[in-house]
C-alpha cells in the first residue's frame, strides 16, 4: 500500500486538519465529534441541509459545505456510516430555528444513524426530516444496503435543495424538493481497479488485468458483472443503457448528464467518456441542458467513473444554476 499518509487510524483527524486550515472562510471543523460546519451557521430562519457518510468519497460531503449548498457534513471513518451523536451535532450547530432536513445516502449505517440522530434532535423540539438517496440502478439489496445504493445523485440533491434553503424555502418545501430530485435521478457506475482502505492495507477485490466490473458501489462493492475490458463506447453504453431504461427517460427529455470519476480516472479519459455519453444521448433525442464532469463522488483511489442523470424542468434547472460557493462547486 502506498498512500500519503500518516498512521492509517489517524487519516481522517489529519485531513479534517487541513480541510479547517485550507477553507476558513467557508467553514469550520468540529472535533469530537468530527463535524464540517458552514462558518456563518447556524443562519436564523433557514432550514439547514445537512448530510454525511463515511470518509473517502471526497469531495462527497465536506466539499459541499458553503452558501448554496450544505449547512453541515459529517464524515465517518473511511467507508463508515458516521455516529448518531455527530450527525446531532451537526443539527445543533446549524438549525437556526427552521428545522433540518438530513439527506442520507442509501446504506443501512447511514440509515439508522441519521434516524436515531433525528429522533435525538425531536426531543429537544428540532423539526427533523429525512430524505433517503438510491439512485443507484446496478443492483437491489446489495452487501451494504436495503434497496438501491445512494450514489452520484446525493449531489444533485444536495446542490438543488441548498439553493432552495439558501432562498428561504421552509422545510415542507424542502423536503418535497428533495422527493423530487430522487424520483428523477439515475446513476450507475464501473471500476478498472479496487480502492485500497487505509486500515485494511489491500484492494478490495482484485481484477484481472482484462476484467471491469460493472455496476460497483462507492465502497468497492461488487457490481451487476465482471465482464472483459471494453472500449470507452462500450462502458459508456453499458451505463448508460440501465440508466435510461429504468425511470425511463425519453425522447424529448432535458437532463443534466454528471460525468464522474470514481477517484482514479484521470481527465483526459473523463472528457472523452463524457463526450460518447452526450453523443448516445443525441441519438435517442435526448437533450442534455447541465453538465458536470470530473471527480465528485469518489471511492479513495478507485479508476472508474459513473454516469448520473437527472431529468430537469424549469424549478430543477433554476435551482442548479443558482449561485453556490463551497470548496469543491463555487459558481
Amino acid at each position: 500500500m502506498k498512500k500519503i499518509i500518516n498512521e492509517p487510524a489517524d487519516v481522517v483527524a489529519e485531513a479534517l486538519r487541513g480541510v479547517a486550515a485550507a477553507h476558513p472562510e467557508l467553514l469550520r471543523v468540529q472535533t469530537d465529534p468530527a463535524v464540517i460546519v458552514r462558518a456563518d451557521a447556524p443562519v436564523t430562519g433557514k432550514v439547514a441541509v445537512v448530510s454525511g457518510g463515511g470518509s473517502g468519497h471526497e469531495p462527497l460531503h465536506g466539499g459541499f459545505v458553503g452558501s448554496g449548498m450544505l449547512a453541515a457534513a459529517v464524515p465517518g471513518a473511511v467507508f463508515t456510516s458516521p455516529t448518531p451523536d455527530a450527525v446531532q451535532a451537526a443539527i445543533t450547530a446549524t438549525h437556526g430555528g427552521a428545522g433540518a432536513l438530513l439527506v442520507v445516502k442509501n446504506y443501512t449505517g447511514d440509515v439508522l444513524n441519521f434516524e436515531t440522530a433525528a429522533e435525538l434532535a425531536a426531543v429537544e423540539d428540532v423539526d427533523v426530516r429525512s430524505v433517503i438517496v438510491d439512485d443507484d440502478v446496478a443492483v437491489k439489496d446489495s452487501t451494504h444496503t436495503a434497496g438501491r445504493r445512494g450514489v452520484g445523485g446525493t449531489l444533485m440533491v444536495e446542490k438543488i435543495v441548498g439553493a432552495a434553503a439558501e432562498r428561504g424555502a421552509s422545510l415542507d418545501e424542502c423536503e418535497a424538493l428533495a422527493r423530487k430530485v430522487v424520483s428523477q435521478v439515475r446513476s450507475m457506475g464501473m471500476a478498472l481497479t479496487a480502492p485500497t482502505v487505509p486500515h485494511a492495507g489491500q484492494p478490495s477485490f482484485e481484477l484481472a488485468p482484462d476484467e471491469m466490473e460493472i455496476g460497483i458501489g462507492i465502497h468497492g462493492e461488487p457490481g451487476r458483472a465482471r465482464v472483459p475490458m471494453g472500449t470507452a463506447d462500450e462502458i459508456v453504453a453499458q451505463l448508460l443503457d440501465p440508466i435510461l431504461e429504468d425511470l425511463p427517460f425519453a425522447e424529448g427529455d432535458d437532463v443534466l448528464l454528471f460525468t464522474n470519476s470514481m477517484g482514479g480516472t484521470p481527465q483526459l479519459e473523463l472528457y472523452l467518456a463524457h463526450g460518447v455519453a452526450e453523443r448516445l444521448l443525441a441519438e435517442r433525442g435526448i437533450t442534455v441542458r447541465r453538465r458536470l464532469v470530473g471527480p465528485y463522488v469518489t471511492s479513495l483511489e478507485m479508476q472508474g467513473m459513473s454516469l448520473t442523470l437527472l431529468k430537469l424542468d424549469d424549478e430543477l434547472t433554476e435551482l442548479w444554476d443558482a449561485p453556490v460557493h463551497t470548496a469543491a462547486l463555487h459558481w
